[in-house]
């Protein structure tokens, strides 16, 4: 009898934990994804995202104007030498009075990945999700 009790009350812990490691496992997930790869690249292109528009602010602070990506990986502003990451490509939208740094979504059509990510001056990350509209019928 108490080996039977203590077999049951193990696979109860082990029914417990199952059930905590997944509402962790789904709660860690980034808005927007399904699937552990896709809030992998998000969370790598939030990263490159901040990392270069620190780089602007540094630029403008010392140089006082904000430049391309491009330039500053020529000044040494910035070492990040890709212009994407997965399916995201990198670009910057440059003014006399601030910067956008955007993250556009080129791999095939996908209704839960943002369309594109984007930075500002003040530091900011905002995104733009993919509505796929319902079909009357």
């Amino acid at each position: 009898m108490g080996r039977a009790f203590g077999f049951i009350t193990l696979i109860a812990v082990v029914a417990v934990g199952a059930w905590i490691y997944m509402r962790q496992t789904q709660s860690v997930m980034t808005a927007g994804t399904s699937s552990p790869t896709a809030t992998v690249d998000l969370m790598g292109v939030r990263s490159d995202l901040l990392a270069i528009a620190q780089a602007e602010r540094s630029h403008a602070a010392l140089q006082g104007s904000y430049v391309s990506i491009d330039d500053l990986r020529s000044q040494g502003d910035l070492t990040m030498q890709r212009n994407n990451r997965g399916p995201y490509t990198y670009s910057a939208e440059i003014s006399d009075s601030g910067f956008r740094i955007v993250a556009t979504w080129t791999g095939p059509e996908s209704a839960d990945m943002p369309k594109t990510l984007s930075i500002d001056q003040t530091m900011q990350v905002s995104q733009e999700i993919n509505f796929t509209p319902l079909s009357a019928g």
